[in-house]
């Protein structure tokens, strides 16, 4: 019987280490038998970025898109593949300008999560347009910056609505601080946040399909130790709350491969940034976590390619909106309402069946490669690459400590909690 090989396209932008995991974890699986006895294979290729014919015929099942969202040319050529070849997109190019995070906040508020309040203003400098400056002169009404402030509460957060990596935001913790962040802000359109005070912990999760791993994140301490390992940091039933926040978020939107922020304070779970679309999955920043991620990639996109999952690319947001607006529903109802929803649109159920019965190795796999001098040589190149050369020695023996207390733990508990 002729195999059926899968072609999964990465489309990257600067990275090294992830995609040298993905492709050695996806090279290391071999040939994988479906349900009914067909064998497939998997196979791994680096997109270019080349002049493309709209009726070419793309050679890829899916792709992992890190590109698209900040350079136009790849992004045309995903729609493209999607919309004419049904090609399995991460993440869905459509829901982009949702990505700018305004529109997920609108879209959470309105299936009532407790998102802070939250207010857009004006540019503080109109974008450079001669059209622009005509309709502003025209309609743009004056209004008082402090004022608003005011009303939202000192500290506030002044951050853009669109972006990511903390560039441009800024905690306000009077008059003075914001007119400063507002002049220093441009072009760029931001918003005013209400800051969650006294919190108790940031928890920050990763989705890749239908796993989300919870971590406890530290945004004062440098990338390199910002996760803290830690297994225990929320009650049972705030991590799922904050699980479910994150399915919630992607099954909504589309987004297969995001992470999430979320602010708790005692039980109460304040979400405040739930668009990125390119999630940190570098080595040095997850360290511990790095192999999860590179295992969940890794499981998710083989999943879809050999069981042939269909790209939905509408978002049937009606359905989520009929729960949301149901009196008779308290805020739990709803939630466990949305799970049964994100539940359904990841397949989740015969997610796991799958990884039970057609890949139950990939674990094994994972856990055998992390602890070879292979990635210890894929560890070190990457540290080499990214720090000065008198660090080098103290921040390669780091992430082998914590590369290292996974590889313990895995060795002693074989499932791995997501928080």
């Amino acid at each position: 019987m002729t195999d059926t090989t899968h072609l999964i396209g990465l489309l990257l932008g600067t990275e090294e280490d992830w995609p040298t995991a993905f492709e050695t974890v996806i090279r290391r699986l071999g040939p994988i038998t479906d349900g009914a006895g067909r064998r497939h294979r998997v196979e791994t290729e680096r997109v270019t970025i080349e002049p493309f014919d709209l009726r070419d015929r793309p050679r890829h099942d899916l792709v992992i898109d890190r590109l698209a969202y900040w350079y136009y040319h790849p992004r045309e050529w995903l729609k493209k593949v999607a919309l004419m070849d049904d090609v399995y997109l991460l993440n869905s190019p459509f829901t982009f300008q949702s990505m700018e995070k305004h529109a997920a906040y609108c879209a959470m508020l309105r299936l009532g999560l407790k998102v802070p309040r939250t207010v857009l203003v004006p540019f503080k400098n109109p974008p450079e347009n001669p059209r622009y400056a005509t309709t502003a002169k025209r309609y743009n009404r004056p209004f008082d910056l402090a004022a608003i402030a005011e009303d939202i509460g000192y500290p506030l957060f002044m951050k853009p609505y669109d972006g990511g990596q903390w560039i441009g935001v800024n905690r306000v913790r009077d008059a003075a601080e914001l007119n400063a962040a507002y002049d220093a802000s441009g072009e760029r359109l931001m918003h005013l946040q209400e800051s969650i005070e006294g919190y108790d912990v940031f928890a920050r999760s990763l989705s890749i399909g239908a796993e989300t791993m919870v971590m406890h994140f530290r945004p004062d301490r440098p990338m390199h130790d910002r996760y803290a390992v830690t297994h225990d940091f929320l009650e049972p039933h705030v991590g799922e709350e904050v699980v479910t926040i994150s399915k919630l978020v992607n099954a909504f939107f589309r987004w297969e491969f995001n992470s999430c922020e979320n602010l708790v304070r005692g039980t109460d779970v304040h979400p405040i940034d739930y668009a990125n679309a390119s999630p940190d999955v570098a080595l040095t920043s997850l360290h511990y976590y790095f192999p999860w991620a590179m295992t969940a990639l890794a499981k998710w996109t083989v999943f879809c390619v050999v069981t042939g999952r269909r790209p939905r690319l509408d978002l049937d947001t009606r359905r989520y909106f009929e729960i949301a607006d149901r009196d008779d529903l308290s805020y739990e109802d709803k939630l466990a309402r949305y799970r049964r929803l994100a539940d359904d649109y990841f397949d989740t159920e015969r997610y796991r069946d799958f990884c039970a019965s057609r890949i139950p190795h990939l674990d094994e796999i994972v856990h055998e490669w992390v602890a070879s001098p292979d990635f210890d040589g894929m560890l070190v190149k990457t540290v080499r690459s990214l720090y000065p050369a008198h660090e080098h020695e103290t921040f390669v023996a780091h992430f082998r400590g914590l590369v290292g207390q996974w590889v313990d733990e895995r060795s002693r508990v074989p499932e791995q909690p997501t928080f």
